[in-house]
């Protein structure tokens, strides 16, 4: 089985994304560009899937250190993961995929950032509460 786990940063009211990308987009202060190299750090070697429109802002040098797939809606997650079995995999997306792959991640590693501005994708606390085989 697959060690599902997901690493994703959130803004201090819980704040995901604002019109398809990070709320804090192209923010030049140190924290946000830690936060972005710290992703790049944890999730290298291991496996990263997502929506097809996050794995397209995938930079290209990304590909070279960890293996990158996007998922589809019609997929199930159980056979998705199983194409990687004993492997790390990390799920990002946000909330269209983390509602369906909750219950599989045993691992959230969230980052707060100094960002209070707006937002029109927030980070669901109940995510949180799911486990392997607790529904949503």
């Amino acid at each position: 089985m697959a060690d599902v786990r997901c690493i994703c940063a959130i803004g201090l009211s819980g704040q995901l994304g604002l019109k398809g990308q990070l709320p804090w987009e192209g923010d030049p202060r140190p924290e946000f560009r830690a936060d972005v190299e710290r992703f790049f750090d944890i999730t290298r070697g291991h496996v990263l899937i997502a929506g097809p429109k996050t794995i397209a802002s995938v930079p290209e040098f990304a590909y070279a250190e960890r293996t990158i797939r996007a998922i589809r809606s019609h997929e199930k997650p159980e056979d998705v993961l199983a194409e990687y079995q004993d492997r790390v995999v990390f799920v990002g997306g946000g909330p269209p995929v983390w509602d369906i792959y909750a219950p599989l991640i045993m691992h959230w590693d969230i980052t707060r950032l100094p960002y209070d501005g707006p937002a029109d994708r927030w980070f669901d606390p109940k995510w949180l509460l799911t486990g392997k085989g607790r529904p949503l």
